[in-house]
This record gives structure tokens, sequence and C-alpha cells, in this order.
């Protein structure tokens, strides 16, 4: 599991072989089953984690009870609510095992804590968190400018994997339409296809 994290470290700075002992040893290691939440709505998010096995879904629900999907998290991301985690504020969001997972996690103390002693990963969270914010932001632009039928081409170019591992719903969620239309979008592809 360290060593998934420590290729993920060194897209974005380097290490010794003793810092990156020292970085990984403060990470705890955990598994959590398919279903299960790592984080509840209401709750305060005491992590950051860093997810070597298995797929996420960050969601919340909209005041008539439908589910929309933030991101889907899976090996090589980090997952977290950062705005709880950061603020030790209550958390607007569920994030919930798709998938059996394997998860390290880090503690607001311990993060804290590495960047008094080993400087360089405040460096490494700044760039991740720089990186984070412009897909974000990319994401929200395309939302409010982007046809859903674009937007779910450019979700099948960006995330060809996940297809197989969520559900049509589950899509809908994230991209923002109904079922209905997100059924419809891809019939019109796959006739597209055939012609």
């Amino acid at each position: 599991m360290e060593t998934k994290l420590l290729q993920n470290v060194k897209k974005h700075i380097q290490l010794s072989e003793e810092e990156e002992t020292y970085f990984v040893s403060y990470f705890k290691p955990i598994s959590i089953q398919k279903k299960d939440f790592l984080l509840r709505e209401g709750e305060i998010c005491k992590f950051e984690g860093f997810v070597t096995k298995g797929l996420f879904k960050v969601c919340h629900y909209d005041e008539k009870g439908l589910e929309k999907i933030i991101s889907f998290p899976r090996e090589d991301w980090w997952v977290g609510d950062i705005d709880s985690f950061t603020n030790q504020k209550p958390s607007s969001y569920f994030i919930q095992a798709l998938e059996d997972a394997e998860v390290l996690l880090i503690s607001r103390e311990d993060k804290e804590n590495l960047y008094v002693n080993l400087p360089k990963v405040e460096k490494l969270f700044r760039i991740m968190g720089q990186k984070a914010l412009i897909a974000l932001q990319r994401r929200m632009s395309e939302n409010l400018r982007k046809p859903a039928e674009e937007r779910y081409s450019d979700f099948l170019e960006k995330y060809p994997q996940l297809l197989q591992r969520l559900t049509n719903l589950q899509i809908a969620a994230y991209l923002g339409v109904s079922h209905e239309l997100l059924s419809k979008i891809r019939k019109k592809i796959v006739s597209k296809k055939i012609i």
C-alpha cells in the first residue's frame, strides 16, 4: 500500500529514502467493505485518505432526495472532505465504498506535524490542492456550458475504466442528468457508431 502512495508522491515532489519512510509512517491503513461509509453527512472529516484499492463515491442529496455525485475517488486518488477536514466543521457529503477498498489515512494533527517536520510535504499538498481546484473549476465550467451529451462523451473519454465499475444511475448522478436522459444519450451514441 505504501509503495502506491510513494509513487503518487513522486509525481509531485522528491523525497529521500529516509524521508519516504518518515512520510508513510504517518498513514494508517484501513479496509472498507463495499457499501460501507468512510464519512457521513454531518460528521467531521478527521482524515485525508489515499485510495490504494477500490472505488468510492462522494455525494450529497438535494432537497428532493436526489443523489448528486461529486466524484469517484479510486486507486491512486485522494479522498476526503477538504472543507470539513480543514475547518473541522460537519461535512455536507457522504463518502461510500462502491467496491471493497483499502485506504491509507492521515489525521489533521499528523498532517500538521508532517508540515513542521518535513516541509516538503507542505509543497506536496499545495500542488495537489491546486490541481484539484483546477479540475473542480473545469468540471463546473463544463457542467454549465456543455450539453448533457457532450458531458457524457467527455466522461467516456476521461474515465473509460470506470464504465464497467459504475451503474448508469451513478453516472447520471455524476453528470447531473436523469437516468432516462442518460439512456437516450447512450442510445443516440450507439446508433451513431452503427451508421
